[in-house]
């Protein structure tokens, strides 16, 4: 039966041409061939299906692709990708490229069928009765067969060599899915799919990339000799690669050239002006993969970390890999590069990359958790310490790249403040906030029961002035420590604990060690709410957030929209925002903290534009790191500055160690001389410039004021108290009541107890102070005063004794003149 020159696409060509190449390959292979035994019995329907049966990758519209992700304001920041691919429409290839691939790889694609039957079977004839090897004749379609078959490797060389092994039975596969393919797509559609996965050498795949890769031009805008040059690639990418073998490049593309001219493709005038071009490799555009050279490397890796994460991409993580570097996702993020720019600029004012300090400014929305912006004073990333580079993201939890945490200082008592009114205990609550107190053997409330404090534990205050009796609001104001520390014992180690955890507190912990559970660490250490564990700073914002969202907390998220190749939404890695504060107990930590901002140690940092801001300052032991943590109802930012424990002279273990941390330490890189201050360093220097200028793009929203039940607490009525003193403590105390001993001057004998004031069975505050009264003797301003009215009254008298006693003179004096 003669072949047809044109392509057949019956179900008889098909059949015809499976059972020649059977019969001349002399091979049955079972699982690939519908057996020859067999033929009669199966209808040529039931055939024609056998052939054309496809792998899953045949069948699959594109091939693997680059991901991009943009910035809010539409343009690129990265891409991710194993194979630089950007798939493109046939018609977004220019006719000359496709005339030069077809030259040189299949010049009669469009008159032949799956395969070229003169050259397929010359090959065949020939690689049976010679043991010198196979010899090609591969179709276009063929050679689209064997790629994909490579791709589905993935990269496995073991794979890749059994796709590639030169073998007949490895031809004939390829034969039969050529037929089956033919049968499926169009010749324009399988040349689209060649042209869109071929490997065109240096790392870009498919022709648009290539075009980009090489000359800088899309595919549709290739002219000859850049065209030429490409589809001469194909055959041999790496040894005909023109950046690294730029003659073998030209020569192989001369080559094309000429089949073309011998086709009459072009003229030979033509030719000879194409080859004349000089290939330039500063005219291509290298599209990096990755993180490492993008404008916000460490906000890059956070996305990519998230997408890792995301069950919406896969259930395993090489699923998700897989949809991140191949499946051509666009990737939307939230990235204002005006405000990251603004947070990086006043990050890099303070401290340089170089300096051995580390600084972090991060801001969150709050009720959304869409990151603002995260900026660090290391931003470039890179392995060169002398450069100032890491490969860390400062502000993350390991999970998204970080490595280590910072101890947050004073900006924890905003956790303890929360528990403390999330229990009832008012804002009007007062201690005795004397310094130093020595908290040795006090008793509290863990996760675990009541238990008490272990070891030395005395606490003292950083301000003076206020080591008294005051309320919340004034602790705050001044960061009161002993004030703080009775308080998160009155509250509940476990309550405080769980407060942070709620609000999105991450401790750091090594990398590949299990995340550390804050409550299980440090519900029994009273050290907590001033700021002893080491937190990412992102998550600190994370926290304050949610004060400013009333309550509602929500994970930090950047990722706002991902669609797939084919423009398809899928679900982005959700925030899970949800009410973990009642919103009155948010608006009594925001009335407090606004008081900080008004009247206490934030008035340096506070924008001066008349929004409502709340804000808590942070410094550690030694001055090591100090923080500002603040808020607006519509932003949440915290900045932080820390020393680099690695380097000197902040290296405890290398000379010159400097024990006073940041305290007027002075920054040669940016000129800078820090006090050692929350207030005056995070907050003066980093949190007020950056919020000055993103404030104006917000509204001036209000905080809501807090019930009149959070301020003053629910009035109850103490019980009987009696004489009894421990035991009316005990009773006190167990119903949340604080109890002080109070002396005071007396008729009675010292030391001996006066009773209680209030007294049993007075209506007051829940939670209030309740004193034992005792006496400290009798006044000694009374008797003062009693021997200084008898003293004045003795003078009044003998001074009424002088007067009578002159005038009784007087008057003896005169009756005796009258007589």
């Amino acid at each position: 039966m003669p072949f047809s020159p044109k392509r057949a696409g019956s179900v008889v060509y098909s059949l015809v041409m499976f059972v020649i190449v059977s019969v001349l390959a002399g091979v049955l292979i079972a699982g690939l061939f519908v057996p020859v035994a067999g033929m009669a019995g199966v209808s040529s329907k039931a055939a024609a299906a056998e052939l054309e049966s496809l792998p899953a990758e045949l069948s699959t519209p594109a091939p693997p692709t680059r991901s991009r992700v943009l910035m809010g304001d539409g343009k690129t920041l990265a891409y991710f990708y194993d194979e630089d691919r950007v798939p493109v429409t046939l018609s977004q290839v220019a006719p000359v490229m496709r005339q030069a691939q077809l030259a040189i790889e299949d010049h009669r694609y469009y008159e032949h069928g799956a395969l070229d039957v003169k050259g397929t079977l010359r090959a065949l004839v020939r690689n049976s009765t010679t043991d010198s090897g196979t010899q090609g004749g591969s179709s276009i379609t063929q050679q689209y067969v064997k790629m994909v078959q490579i791709e589905a490797c993935k990269g496995e060389v073991k794979c890749v060599k059994q796709a590639q092994v030169r073998t007949l039975k490895r031809k004939i596969r390829e034969l039969r899915y050529a037929i089956a393919l033919e049968r499926k797509f169009s010749k324009d559609e399988i040349l689209e799919r060649y042209l869109n996965i071929a490997y065109y050498g240096d790392g870009a795949y498919g022709i648009q990339s290539a075009a980009k890769h090489y000359f800088g031009v899309t595919a549709k805008k290739l002219t000859l000799p850049e065209a030429a040059m490409l589809a001469g690639l194909v055959q041999n990418p790496d040894s005909y690669n023109p950046v690294t073998h730029p003659a073998a490049a030209l020569d192989r593309r001369d080559v094309v050239l000429n089949r073309m001219t011998e086709l009459k493709l072009i003229t030979s005038a033509q030719a000879k002006k194409a080859k004349k071009v000089e290939f330039d490799p500063k005219d291509g555009k290298v599209v990096h993969a990755g993180c490492l050279d993008t404008r916000y490397p460490f906000l890059c890796d956070y996305v990519r970390l998230t997408l890792l994460q995301s069950p919406a991409l896969g259930k395993t993580e090489a699923e998700r890999r897989d949809a991140l570097y191949r499946g051509g996702l666009t990737i939307q993020t939230a990235i204002d590069p005006k405000t990251q720019d603004l947070a990086q600029k006043k990050v890099s004012s303070v401290v340089s990359p170089t300096d051995p300090l580390i600084s972090t400014m991060n801001m969150i929305q709050p009720g959304t958790g869409l990151i603002v912006a995260s900026a660090q004073s290391r931003p470039v990333m890179g392995r060169s310490k002398k450069k100032g580079q890491t490969y860390w993201n400062l502000s993350a939890d390991v999970e998204h790249g970080g490595i280590q945490g910072y101890q947050a200082g004073s900006t924890f008592k905003a956790f303890t403040m929360a528990a403390a009114l999330e229990k009832g205990i008012p804002i009007s609550k007062k201690f005795n906030a004397r310094s130093p107190i020595d908290f040795s053997g006090r008793s509290y409330e863990s996760c675990a029961g009541q238990t008490h404090v272990y070891g030395d534990f005395k606490v003292g205050n950083s301000v003076t002035g206020h080591s008294k009796t005051i309320n919340m609001t004034e602790a705050a104001e001044y960061s009161v420590n002993t004030y703080f520390v009775q308080l998160e014992l009155a509250a509940g180690m476990c309550n405080v604990t769980k407060m942070a955890q709620n609000l999105g507190v991450k401790v750091g912990h090594p990398i590949g060690q299990p995340a550390v559970d804050i409550v299980k660490e440090f519900n029994d250490k009273p050290s907590f709410t001033l700021g002893t564990a080491e937190v990412s700073p992102m998550s600190m914002a994370e926290a304050y957030a949610t004060f400013a969202a009333r309550g509602v907390h929500c994970d930090p998220i950047i990722v706002s929209k991902i669609t797939n190749r084919a423009g398809k939404s899928i679900p982005v890695p959700s925030a899970n925002c949800k009410q973990v504060l009642d919103p009155d107990v948010a608006d009594g930590v925001s009335k407090i903290l606004k008081s900080v901002m008004d009247h206490g140690t934030g008035t340096r940092a506070k924008v001066l534009n008349g929004y409502d801001q709340a804000g808590k300052t942070g410094t550690i032991d030694s001055n090591r790191a100090v923080w500002f943590a603040g808020y607006t109802p519509e932003t949440a930012g915290v900045a932080m500055i820390s020393v680099d424990g690695t380097r000197k002279p902040f290296d405890k273990d290398k000379a010159g160690y400097r024990s006073t941390g940041v305290k007027n330490y002075y920054v040669s890189d940016t000129q800078q001389l820090l006090e050692g201050s929350g207030s005056g360093d995070a907050g003066m220097k980093i949190w007020k410039p950056v919020m000055e200028k993103y404030l104006k793009s917000l509204p001036d929203t209000k905080f809501k004021q807090p019930s009149h039940r959070l301020e003053v607490g629910k009035k109850v009525k103490l019980p009987y108290l009696g004489y009894d003193i421990s035991a009316a403590t005990k009773k006190l105390e167990k119903a949340g009541f604080t109890v002080e001993k109070r002396y005071v001057y007396s008729s009675r004998d010292k030391y001996s107890f006066l009773g209680w004031s209030p007294n049993s069975f007075a209506t007051v505050p829940q939670y209030s102070t309740v004193y034992a009264n005792f006496s400290k003797g009798k006044d000694p301003a009374i008797a003062k005063a009693k021997k200084a009215r008898d003293k004045a009254e003795a003078a009044a008298k003998k001074k009424a004794a002088a007067e009578a006693k002159k005038k009784a003179a007087e008057a003896k004096k005169k009756k005796k003149a009258g007589g």
